[in-house]
């Protein structure tokens, strides 16, 4: 996979140096700022007890869920240069008045990727070229009985991005370096596909969807609680309330087996979110003119 990494890597680097000067443009996009309230269904949790993925964990709750999502995007023609940031946490405190005060997480993750994609293919608004990603994914607090999740991750393949409706369609080959657990430091390869997609109903109305299905395909060492295949999907419509604040349902889905277990760990949220959602434009400057 580290060779897959480095070929994709050179076949997008020229294409970097060689890019049309048809403009260029960077801009912050907030994608969501937002308030969860939820109701979460978990199946098979008890085989999970000691997983360090949080959703798995949890228990059948209603809670409240803070989300945060941006991008830094850079447009120069053909080349696309994406560096997202995307956090999620939410925590229910029980205190019964004959047990201890428990304390369950929710959801619990840090993103930070960094995208860069090149449009060998341009065809009617569809951008379809070479993909590489690097990616580092931790939580915020610890799982009781599992040590913080920590991986890096690096993706290469192809993409179909920038369109006004499929604003991101890959098929990737995956390297994975998890740390989660410091004595067992484990190399993954994995395919992967993602997807990002948002569609206007009508004036101020959005649909939109995004996700990965990712399937592990080889392992440096066995630790029993990774993952051998995972799902995760959401679907969200925003209604625009005032400017650029939003409310609407939305639901989430993952569901994922690990090596150790018999069963598959799925974890289903339904609820409404309120958001703020916009755009920035830092930097714009207009398409040369022939002389």
């Amino acid at each position: 996979m580290k060779k897959i990494s480095l070929i994709a890597l050179a076949l997008v680097m020229p294409c970097v140096a060689f890019a049309d000067s048809t403009g260029e443009e960077l801009y912050l996009n907030i994608r969501r700022i937002g308030l969860d309230l939820s109701k979460t269904t978990v199946r098979h949790s008890d085989e999970y007890a000691d997983s360090p993925v949080q959703a798995f964990t949890a228990d059948d709750q209603e809670f409240i869920k803070g989300v945060f999502d941006t991008a830094l995007e850079y447009d120069l023609g053909r080349l696309n240069w994406d560096n997202s940031l995307f956090m999620e946490y939410g925590r229910t405190t029980l205190k019964p008045h004959d047990a201890p005060k428990s304390v369950n997480e929710n959801a619990d993750k840090i993103l930070l990727t960094s995208d860069l994609s090149y449009a060998v293919w341009d065809y009617d608004s569809f951008k379809i070229g070479p993909m590489v990603r690097a990616a580092y994914e931790t939580e915020f607090a610890a799982n009781d009985g599992a040590p913080r999740q920590n991986i890096f991750r690096t993706n290469a393949g192809l993409a179909l991005f920038d369109h006004a409706i499929i604003k991101s369609l890959y098929l990737s080959g995956v390297y994975e370096y998890d740390f989660t657990y410091g004595h067992h430091q484990v190399s993954k390869l994995a395919a992967e596909l993602g997807w990002r997609v948002e569609y206007e109903v009508r004036d101020g109305v959005k649909l939109g969807t995004n996700g990965y299905y990712r399937e592990y395909l080889d392992y440096s060492e066995y630790v029993p609680t990774d993952l051998k295949r995972d799902f995760s999907g959401v679907v969200r419509m925003d209604t625009n309330l005032w400017g650029d604040f939003t409310m609407g349902p939305y639901a989430q889905y993952r569901r994922a087996l690990a090596r150790g277990a018999d069963h598959y760990a799925s974890n289903f949220i339904i609820g409404i979110s309120f958001n703020y959602i916009t755009k920035f434009g830092l930097i714009t400057l207009p398409e040369p003119t022939e002389k």
